[in-house]
């Protein structure tokens, strides 16, 4: 099945090169689009897309507050890419902390653009680890929030499930994980999920955002 996505960017233009781009690949379908983040929710209830691709910055309803909307409202959420101009942009990393998945410069290159939507949809990757390192170095409370501390001291994670937080923090896939640590695939995959589950964290990019709050992981 062709990953599915919706398209949500108050610029026409961006939107129609962002499906020029993605509906040249057998394997994704774009199944809608939306000028604003107020238009998600109806939208994403309607076409059910795998991935929504969104601006961070729009008029009425914003990336990050679209994206704590979808969370709180939508039952079995698809994956949020947050699309942005600036790299370096607090906005981005807000949208993080809300629950995305990951983000994608709109003068990404295609190639970029298609890898990108390919590696949020399987979710066994973090999307430039080195970007959300630097997002978190410059933005984040630096070992500094309570909440994040609080969060990892109550999960106790293991010895090895520390190890795997830390190299998903790298942008280490589960099967590099593997080979890392001279483990089976389907055991990291285990090790990945009792991370998320302890830490209550939806996907790899949360638990690392948690990792990075409560300075478990350091992002410099």
């Amino acid at each position: 099945m062709p990953v599915r996505v919706l398209l949500v960017d108050d610029e026409p233009l961006v939107r129609a090169g962002l499906r020029a781009v993605l509906e040249a690949q057998p394997d994704i379908e774009v199944v809608g689009e939306a000028a604003d983040g107020a238009a998600v929710i109806p939208l994403v209830r309607q076409v059910r897309p795998d991935v929504v691709a969104m601006d961070v910055r729009m008029p009425l309803l914003d990336g990050i507050e679209a994206t704590r909307a979808l969370l709180r409202t939508v039952a079995d959420t698809p994956k949020i890419l947050v699309v942005t101009t600036f790299e370096n942009d607090e906005y981005v990393y807000e949208a993080l902390r809300a629950g995305a998945d990951g983000f994608l410069l709109k003068r990404a290159r295609p190639a970029e653009i298609v890898h990108a939507v390919r590696l949020i949809a399987e979710g066994e990757s973090l999307l430039f680890p080195a970007s959300v390192r630097r997002l978190a170095a410059e933005y984040g409370d630096g070992g500094g929030s309570r909440a994040a501390r609080a969060e990892v001291e109550r999960a106790r994670l293991t010895e090895r499930e520390g190890e795997v937080l830390r190299l998903m923090a790298r942008g280490l896939s589960n099967a590099e994980i593997a080979a890392r640590l001279v483990v089976g695939t389907e055991t990291v995959k285990s090790h990945v999920s009792a991370v998320l589950a302890k830490l209550g964290a939806r996907d790899r990019t949360q638990a690392v955002i948690t990792a990075y709050e409560s300075g478990f992981v350091a992002p410099g």
